[in-house]
């Protein structure tokens, strides 16, 4: 905490980049996106009743335990790959229309992001873009089509585009009011779902890149093989996600904000990987670059929402010694596989 503010840092490599939460999140914006959010709950409330069950999203067990609830959804945890998942979820007909009509990301697609694009340009993408041009290289991947799929407000297509390192890139966005902001910067857009789209013949994308997209899917094994067909031989998917055994997920449970009522399932490195390579992927790389997690609990225990007084060696590191050993601490958790966000670089093999 400094100055009131929340600290945050640059998730990817530039890890000595840092600003604050209202850079890219506007104070004077909050009140009205809290509303919009509250819209979107009360939306998805409304059709619970419609809710399905569905077995574990990675491993497709039916052996799972309950977790808890948050603002009226269940989680469960898989007791056979640790995967935690919403269950029973929004079939895909309710999210498609969740997705189209939801006042939360209208919100931030007219006030947020225009208000904080360029932190947010700097800050995170141009990092972002970095990282997987170099994942790219590294991995030789071919350089004629990428696909960013949840192209969001364009900027990460965008800034691809002025690199000029693909000859073509193109972004899916199905929210009618991001693929409209999208096609505003001149990127080429596909507004539908990847697994409803035919604009694209099978086999020819070079490189798809995903990010923090596959936590939100009713049916990420369906997206995957999607993914795979799209692909060329030895083609490339970069996947980013929470990471279900992350530090901060596992230690502070309902009060994580990454547990919350978008996020349908919540992977984990080992999940995750085996559910790529059930579908025809060699995961060639996985990474936990997230630099948040230790930051994260000790915010929430300084503001008095979660109490460490029963666990001695947390507050050791994380109020105690925070000045000595809260950064290497964080280390251990990158090291480990053990941040908050994950990063999956996964390579189409022959069946």
């Amino acid at each position: 905490m400094e100055n009131g503010k929340k600290t945050i840092f640059g998730m990817d490599k530039e890890n000595n980049i840092n600003f604050n939460e209202a850079d890219i999140r506007p104070k004077d914006l909050l009140d009205g996106q809290n509303a919009a959010v509250q819209s979107d709950i009360d939306f998805l409330l409304q059709h619970r009743n419609a809710f399905v069950e569905v077995n574990c999203p990675a491993c497709n067990s039916t052996n799972s335990e309950f977790v808890f609830e948050k603002k009226g959804i269940s989680y469960k945890n898989c007791t056979d790959c640790s995967t935690m998942f919403v269950s029973p979820r929004p079939d895909e007909n309710i999210l498609s229309e969740f997705y189209r009509q939801s006042k939360n990301y209208e919100y931030w697609n007219t006030y947020i992001f225009p208000a904080s694009e360029e932190t947010r340009k700097k800050k995170i993408f141009v990092p972002r873009v970095e990282r997987a041009i170099d994942l790219c290289n590294k991995y030789n991947a071919g350089k004629n089509l990428l696909l960013e799929v949840g192209a969001g407000f364009g900027t990460f297509c965008s800034l691809l585009n002025e690199k000029k390192v693909f000859n073509k890139v193109i972004g899916v966005e199905p929210t009618p009011s991001l693929a409209d902001t999208c096609r505003k910067k001149g990127i080429e857009i596909i507004d539908k779902p990847i697994e409803e789209i035919d604009e694209i013949k099978k086999n020819t994308v070079d490189v798809i890149a995903n990010f923090e997209v596959i936590e939100h899917l009713f049916s990420p094994d369906n997206f995957i093989r999607t993914c795979y067909e799209l692909l060329a031989p030895d083609g490339i998917m970069i996947t980013t996600c929470p990471n279900g055994k992350g530090f901060d997920v596992i230690t502070l449970g309902t009060l994580s904000n990454t547990i919350d009522h978008e996020h349908l399932n919540y992977f984990n490195p080992d999940s995750l990987s085996a559910l790529l390579e059930k579908n025809g992927f060699q995961v060639l790389e996985v990474l936990t670059p997230g630099i948040l997690d230790a930051d994260i609990v000790r915010n929430s225990v300084l503001e008095g929402k979660f109490d460490l007084s029963k666990q001695p060696f947390l507050k050791t590191i994380l109020i105690d010694k925070w000045n000595e050993m809260g950064k290497p601490f964080q280390q251990f958790l990158i090291d480990n596989h053990l941040s908050s966000n994950m990063w999956i670089v996964a390579k189409k093999i022959a069946r």
